[in-house]
C-alpha cells in the first residue's frame, strides 16, 4: 500500500440533471470535475441515493456535495446519512463545498435549518453581493463585490448553524454563501453551470415558471457568463490541495 498517495476529493452526487441536458452535456459530477480541474488529487464520485457507501472521513481529502431536485426538508434517509457524514468532515476540518442542495444540507447537518423559501423560487442568472466577511475568506476573497451567478432553487438555508459566517446574498436570497468552521462552505448558486446549462434549465422549467407568473423568455435573455462564480470550483480544489500538502 502506498501511504503517500493522497486521499480522494469526493464528489457526493445527490441528484441528476434533466435527461435532455444529461444526454447533451453530462451531469452534475462531470461539470464539477471539470471546474475542479485537479491533477494532484484523485476524484471519487459516490451516490448515496443508490446505495454507495460514503468513505471513511479519515480517508477523504475534501468533498463537494452536488445539487438535487429533491428537497432537504423531506429528510430522505440517504440525505440524513450524508448530513451526518458531512458533520464528521467539518469536525475533522476537512474542506467541504456544498452546492445548492449541498449548501442547504450542510447548514442542516451542522444544526441550521433548510426549507421552502418564503418568496418562492429563484431561477436564472442573478447578482450575488459579497458581505464584508468575504474580504478575508479563503474561498471568496478577491472576488468582485457583486458578480453574476446561476441559480435554481425553491428551498434555502433559512437559518445558519451557530457560529457560521454569512458571506454573500442578494435581495431574494439572504444567504447565497456561508462558511462554517475554517474550511466548510455552502453556496446556494451553481458554480458548475455555464450559460448553456442555465438556459437549458429555464427551458425545462418554462411551464412551471410561466404558471408562477415569470416570463421564461425574459429570464433567458438575462443569462450571461458567470466567470467569477465558476472560478470557485478551482479555488476550492487549490484549497484542498494546499490543506493536504499536494
Amino acid at each position: 500500500m502506498d501511504n503517500h498517495r493522497p486521499h480522494p476529493l469526493v464528489i457526493v452526487k445527490l441528484g441528476d440533471t434533466f435527461e435532455a441536458l444529461r444526454a447533451q452535456r453530462g451531469d452534475f459530477e462531470h461539470w464539477i470535475a471539470d471546474g475542479l480541474d485537479t491533477h494532484a488529487l484523485p476524484l471519487l464520485v459516490v451516490d448515496p441515493r443508490r446505495g454507495d457507501a460514503l468513505p471513511d472521513p479519515a480517508e477523504v481529502s475534501g468533498a463537494v456535495v452536488t445539487g438535487s431536485h429533491a428537497m432537504v426538508s423531506h429528510r430522505e434517509p440517504w440525505s440524513e446519512t450524508t448530513a451526518a457524514w458531512l458533520a464528521q468532515l467539518v469536525a475533522r476540518d476537512t474542506p467541504v463545498l456544498g452546492i445548492c442542495y449541498g449548501h442547504q444540507l450542510l447548514a442542516h447537518a451542522l444544526g441550521g435549518e433548510a426549507g421552502d423559501h418564503p418568496q418562492g423560487a429563484e431561477v436564472g442568472t442573478v447578482t450575488v453581493t459579497l458581505d464584508d466577511a468575504a474580504a478575508t475568506d479563503q474561498l471568496l476573497h478577491g472576488l468582485p463585490a457583486q458578480f453574476p451567478a446561476h441559480a435554481v432553487h425553491w428551498q434555502s438555508a433559512l437559518r445558519l448553524p451557530e457560529g457560521a459566517v454569512r458571506l454573500a446574498g442578494n435581495d431574494h436570497e439572504p444567504v447565497h454563501a456561508f462558511r462554517a468552521g475554517a474550511h466548510a462552505w455552502g453556496v446556494q448558486f451553481h458554480p458548475e453551470f455555464d450559460a448553456d446549462v442555465m438556459r437549458g434549465y429555464i427551458d425545462q422549467l418554462a411551464g412551471d415558471l410561466a404558471r408562477a407568473g415569470t416570463d421564461p423568455a425574459a429570464l433567458r435573455e438575462h443569462v450571461v457568463p458567470t466567470d467569477a462564480a465558476a472560478g470557485l470550483l478551482g479555488r476550492f480544489a487549490r484549497i484542498v490541495e494546499a490543506h493536504h500538502g499536494v
